[in-house]
This record gives C-alpha cells, sequence and structure tokens, in this order.
C-alpha cells in the first residue's frame, strides 16, 4: 500500500508538470531564499518583506517574516506550533525563531552567489526531551547557488550549516544540495537533498541514515504570490513516520514596502 502511494504522488507530480508547460503565468521576480527547507543564497531586496506559510502533517504551522534592511542584507522572525490545525492543545515553540542573511558574492558568469546566515527555525514537531525540532533547524550557514539557462532555467544549490541543537548528542556539521528547475513562466519543480549527518546517530529517536529527500512544485500565482506543494522525506527517513512522504503546503507573498 506504501508503494502504491507513493507512486501515486510522484505521478501527481509530474502530470502537474506536463499539465502546466504550457501555461502563461507570472514571471518569477524575486529569489528563492531556500528552497524546502535548505537555505539558497538567495535574498531579499533592500525595501521587500516576505510573509510565508507552510503548513504541515500533525497540525504544524509556521509563520514567517522577512525585511531587506539593506542591500544584500535581510532579517526575520517566525514562529509556530504543533496541532494548530485540528483538536486539542496547541503546542506552541519554544521560542520564535529568528534568522538573518547577508550576501557576500553576487552571482557573476562565473561564480555563483554566496550567501552566508543564522535560521533558528526548524520543522515539524519541537521535542522539549532533546530540545530540538523533528527537522532541525540550519543554524549557522553557508550557501551557494548558480544559474544556468537550460530550457528556461536551471539552478542549482549547495549548502553547508552547523545547527545548534545538539543536546541530542549529534552535532555534526551537514551538507544539503538541490536544484530548481523552472518549466514555462509560471511553474518551477525544486527538488533537495539533506545528508542529516547531524541526524543519523543510532540513537537518535528521529533520524535513520538515509537522509531526507524533499521534492516539491512551487506555482507563481500572482506578482509576488506564489503557492507551493511538497513532498516531504521520500526515503522514509523519519524513525516515527509510517507513510511514505508527508505532504505540505507553502504560501508566500512579497512586497515593495519602501
Amino acid at each position: 500500500m506504501k508503494k502504491i502511494n507513493f507512486i501515486f504522488l510522484v505521478t501527481f507530480l509530474f502530470s502537474s508538470i506536463i499539465f502546466c508547460q504550457g501555461t502563461a503565468g507570472v514571471d518569477a521576480k524575486f529569489e528563492y531564499r531556500s528552497l524546502i527547507d535548505m537555505p539558497t543564497a538567495g535574498i531579499l531586496e533592500k525595501g521587500f518583506v516576505g510573509l510565508t506559510t507552510d503548513v504541515m502533517p500533525n497540525g504544524v504551522l509556521i509563520e514567517k517574516l522577512e525585511v531587506g534592511v539593506f542591500d544584500n542584507v535581510s532579517f526575520g522572525i517566525s514562529y509556530g506550533g504543533s496541532n494548530i490545525i485540528g483538536q486539542g492543545n496547541i503546542n506552541w515553540y519554544k521560542y520564535p525563531g529568528v534568522n538573518l542573511r547577508a550576501r557576500i558574492l553576487n552571482e557573476s558568469n562565473t561564480f555563483p552567489a554566496i550567501s552566508v546566515g543564522f535560521d533558528s527555525q526548524g520543522k515539524g514537531e519541537y521535542s522539549d526531551v532533546t530540545n530540538r525540532f523533528a527537522i532541525k533547524s540550519p543554524g549557522f550557514y553557508a550557501a551557494v547557488s548558480k544559474n544556468f539557462s537550460f530550457i528556461g532555467f536551471l539552478s542549482l544549490h549547495g549548502t553547508i550549516n552547523y545547527s545548534l541543537e545538539t543536546k541530542d548528542g549529534d552535532n555534526f556539521t551537514n551538507l544539503s544540495v538541490g536544484f530548481e528547475k523552472t518549466i514555462g513562466n509560471k511553474l518551477s519543480l525544486i527538488c533537495e537533498y539533506n545528508f542529516a549527518l547531524n541526524d543519523n546517530a543510532i540513537t537518535s529517536a528521529f533520524g535513520n541514515g538515509s537522509g531526507y529527500l524533499n521534492m516539491g512544485l512551487k506555482f507563481g500565482i500572482a506578482q509576488g504570490f506564489t503557492f507551493e506543494f511538497d513532498l516531504r522525506d521520500l526515503l522514509d527517513n523519519k524513525k516515527f513516520n509510517a507513510s511514505s512522504a508527508d505532504r505540505a503546503l507553502r504560501l508566500e507573498y512579497i512586497k515593495n514596502i519602501f
């Protein structure tokens, strides 16, 4: 049954791609600051504000507000919890998340864009026992991104990070890689692989060592407004997850305010 569900979900993704290739839409005007979980070298331009909503399994809802405060520098705050959507008591996160990023090298024909930053917002349910999220926050990170013209655009991304969620005894530096492929001017296919090197200990109650493979489709709905459908943990890395993949949604709105 799990295999049938997985095949259905993947078929849904790619049938959506085929359907949308010929549609006209809104050109992508803003850089992605993340793919699904992994940060990229993208950044909000000065004077722009971004509002992002993540809707995930177990009633998890996360709101994030980001502001481009200077040229190549942005700041943001986020907050959420689990069981917000559903019944019973809401389990609010212990602290708000903060994120700060600065781009130290803009992309050129020969060099990728490079950004450094800090992000304390993890994903999923928060464990008070181990003081960590189900998907650890990036913590301190450096990201590289490079765009190529290939039947539209192809963007390649890599990230190295060190999370401060180390009380579970797994404190290795982590790596993530991913890509975005535009399809027409309205749709993008995104994919990332989080090696989860900081979440693969034998004693871990979370990751089992296979890493997190996530895929998604991002739709441009209107100027600055995008809708995203994600399939998360396609490799069944989470020990407590009985299904083949999590389904999640993301809404983002970006606006120039000054």
